[in-house]
């Protein structure tokens, strides 16, 4: 058995994982995450735990000091005050460019800009006026819309954080036939995420309506409920039930093994062994 915590760099956002180490970090306390950039600080949110099986992870390198979090401040400092330095050039230059996100990496003294634009933007006059202004090399980079929701963030139709800037780590392409195998309105307005494009829980969620559907009865299936014989007309596959209309009048909702046939073929058999 292995340990594992996560942390995030930023409240509510994605969650990274590690390997603790020797380190025991409580919920709340900052430590260090190797990066490509050397360590950096982020807080802690799930506490190490034991999983089942051995993970590959990055190591924590170790609890932050003073000396690390004065670091990551002025860190901050920089990346805000670089924003505002790239949004006033910006509209000196007129170009249609908005600024979404900034990295800095204060040991190369390099600061990424993100931005989204409507077509391709010639901005080589633009970085050489940052470069001048923040006294550092300036990398600009054109970002979509999926990658604008993640370094954003925001809430979901479904009232959560975003699943992107929170645990998904590639975009998956998405079909609008994963919506309608999920019984879902073919409706843009009702299949859309915050970027505006279909939302990736169509795509992990999949696998799991393929499954149910298979296991359930189809829809228009005769079957025999505690009510009555009447035909399948809805299927709920979070709650595992399935919508029947009676045929005496009226309709049920039933927990599909109950009116599956290979189930209640089982149950007549061998008995009812939950019971």
């Amino acid at each position: 058995m292995g340990m594992m915590m996560a942390v995030s760099f930023t409240r509510y956002g994605r969650l990274y994982y590690l390997d603790p180490g020797p380190y025991s970090p409580k919920v709340g306390d900052k430590v260090l995450v190797p990066t490509d950039a050397g360590a950096e600080v982020a807080e802690c949110i799930w506490a190490p735990q034991y999983v089942s099986e051995d993970v590959d992870l990055p190591v924590c390198a170790g609890i932050a000091d003073e000396e690390h979090l004065a670091r990551d401040e002025a860190n901050r400092r920089r990346r805000a005050e670089s924003r505002s330095i790239a949004k006033r050039l910006i509209r000196k230059h007129e170009l249609p460019m908005k600024v979404i996100g900034v990295d800095y990496l204060d040991q190369d003294n390099v600061y990424k800009i993100y931005f989204t634009a409507p077509h391709r933007v010639d901005f080589r006059a633009l970085v050489r006026d940052l470069a001048r202004a923040m006294k550092a090399r300036v990398e600009l980079r054109q970002v979509g819309p999926r990658d604008e929701a993640r370094l954003q963030g925001g809430i979901g139709p479904c009232g959560r954080d975003l699943c992107c800037a929170t645990f998904l780590k590639d975009f998956e392409p998405v079909s609008v036939r994963m919506a309608k195998e999920q019984d879902l309105p073919v409706n843009p307005l009702r299949i859309a995420g915050a970027c505006g494009r279909l939302m990736c829980c169509l795509k992990y969620e999949h696998p799991l309506y393929v499954e149910a559907h298979q296991r359930m009865p189809r829809l228009g299936a005769r079957v025999q409920t505690e009510s009555g014989p009447g035909q399948v007309v809805g299927r709920n596959v979070p709650s595992d039930t399935v919508a029947v209309r009676l045929d005496g009048g009226g309709r049920c909702a039933c927990p599909s093994a109950s009116v599956c046939s290979p189930r209640k073929q089982h149950d007549q058999r061998y008995g009812d062994t939950l019971g």
